[in-house]
């Protein structure tokens, strides 16, 4: 997929095709060529990439859910597993995808790790995610889709 110029696979070839199909489309091959750059640029942006970033980090309901857990104060793991209803070793796993992004800090605080979260991160997310959504030009609304012109 998205090969080199001159150096196309099957699943290329059939991308290809079907945007030949298309009523649009004027030159299918050099149209793909263009299609493929949108993707190999997607991430040449920081920002972008932070962004994707975090919201995978998001888009687990788990993390999703300590990050939830830590909104009010700090946990320690045992707590998160109980929140969680899973074992240390996944509750773990799981928080340490979101120190690796930063969204959390951890600290010895007796026997057990306790954590919070990184509000700076959190602050720049905000930002970040915000601008990004403001550049977007290709709205479609609900009222579009409902036909309410008023």
């Amino acid at each position: 997929m998205g090969n080199k110029p001159g150096k196309r696979n099957n699943f290329d070839l059939k991308l290809i095709e079907t945007l030949g199909k298309c009523s649009d489309i004027k030159d299918a091959k050099q149209f793909y060529e263009e299609l493929i750059q949108i993707k190999e640029r997607a991430f040449e942006d920081p920002i972008k990439s932070e962004i994707a970033t975090i919201l995978e980090a998001f888009s687990n309901k788990d993390r999703f859910i300590i990050i939830d857990a830590l909104r009010k104060k700090d946990r320690c793991v045992c707590e998160l597993e109980a929140i969680l209803q899973k074992s240390q070793a996944t509750v773990s796993h799981h928080l340490k995808i979101l120190r690796d992004v930063k969204l959390v800090y951890g600290w010895p605080k007796g026997k057990f790790t306790h954590y919070s979260l990184i509000k700076e991160t959190f602050k720049r997310f905000k930002e970040n995610i915000v601008d990004w959504l403001e550049s977007i030009e290709n709205w479609y609304t609900i009222a579009n889709i409902i036909g309410d012109t008023d």
